[in-house]
């Protein structure tokens, strides 16, 4: 089965004015300010604040339900508040899974079910870089990948390295490049094809949109394989992520995902179907008992909790919240592979 992801942004949905045009104005141009943005004439600043605007009505709307109907989170204004949804879309997917693979149990695991910790925060033991912004790209199946593949080789090395997205998006044939990727066709890149060579990010810099791939570069990092966690199952992710980081596609088309700010625990609506990649990095208990998933996004540090979001786990749902359990993968490596090579 083929399982298309749409990592799809939010339109400018009109509501009734709630602030006045001097405002907007201010609000505006402090963002503008914020996020270095520039136009090329008054034309395209006009055009740009009316968007702006209709966005900024929306989140205040929003946030005023929220607040009545006792949701605990809020909207916010990030890097595409001046963007429709057709300038904001980007795409990511999967592959179809290999039988091989999606009948098969995961032999990685080396403690039980009993054994699972009650929380863990792979942020805190150095194995997470930082977050990284994947602009009108659209990308998220390579960030999505990355960041696992970073985190594994820091565990298994000590040392925590930041590999590049940018190669996968431009070498990475099984894929689209900006247009959509596959989280299967990643790990196979990166851990079968070309195991010896996932350059850094500072030799393989990241530019937001595909390039000729360059395949004569050193390698920062090596990796010998991956796994799938079986779908549905959210005792075997437990156990995935309390060893390491482990990406995963999510369901995240609704404007309230997309706007999310804060550190209160996401339950809100996701959206109707899987389009996003994200890494776990941990998952934890609230002091109340509700029980979450850390999530790293690829939307800058302006999203959510710094680039993060805690979402609500163990929902009882076939998949659990925004559709996490669908489709996670982890990267494997043996404790001998030390030393990267170039490609040849």
């Amino acid at each position: 089965m083929m399982i298309l992801l749409a990592c799809v942004a939010y339109p400018a949905i009109m509501s009734r004015t709630l602030l006045s045009d001097s405002s907007i104005d201010e609000i505006h141009s402090q963002w503008m300010i914020k996020y270095g943005r520039t136009y090329a004439n008054t034309s395209e600043m006009e055009k740009r604040r009316a968007i702006f605007k209709e966005n900024l009505e929306f989140i205040e709307k929003m946030n005023n339900m929220n607040k009545v109907n006792g949701k605990n989170y809020t909207l916010g204004l990030d890097d595409f508040s001046d963007l429709t949804i057709e300038e904001m879309t980007s795409c990511c997917g999967i592959m179809d899974i290999p039988s091989e693979l999606a009948s098969s149990k995961t032999v990685f695991f080396n403690m039980s079910i009993d054994d699972i910790p009650e929380s863990v925060d792979w942020r805190d033991h150095g194995a997470v870089t930082s977050v990284k912004q994947q602009g009108a790209c659209g990308g998220c199946w390579a960030f999505a990948t990355i960041a696992a593949l970073e985190g594994l080789w820091q565990i298994r090395t000590g040392g925590l390295i930041s590999l590049s997205p940018q190669y996968l998006i431009d070498c990475d044939t099984g894929s689209q490049g900006c247009r959509y990727g596959y989280l299967d066709s990643a790990f196979k890149f990166a851990t079968r094809k070309h195991y010896d060579a996932i350059p850094t990010e500072d030799t393989y810099p990241y530019k937001g949109v595909q390039q000729t791939c360059n395949d004569n570069i050193v390698g920062g990092a090596a990796f010998d394989g991956y796994q799938l966690v079986s779908r549905g199952d959210e005792q075997q992710l437990l156990q995935a992520v309390a060893q390491q980081p482990v990406a995963a596609a999510i369901a995240a088309g609704h404007y309230d995902f997309r706007r999310f700010m804060g550190s209160e625990i996401y339950k809100g609506e996701c959206g109707p179907s899987v389009n996003h990649a994200i890494t776990i990095v941990g998952y934890g208990v609230s002091d109340d008992g509700e029980k979450y998933w850390i999530i790293k996004n690829s939307w800058g540090i302006n999203w959510g909790d710094s680039g993060y979001m805690k979402l609500i786990r163990g929902t009882g749902s076939p998949g659990d919240h925004c559709n996490i359990l669908d489709y996670p993968y982890y990267p494997t490596l043996e404790e001998s592979i030390v030393q990267p090579k170039p490609h040849n």
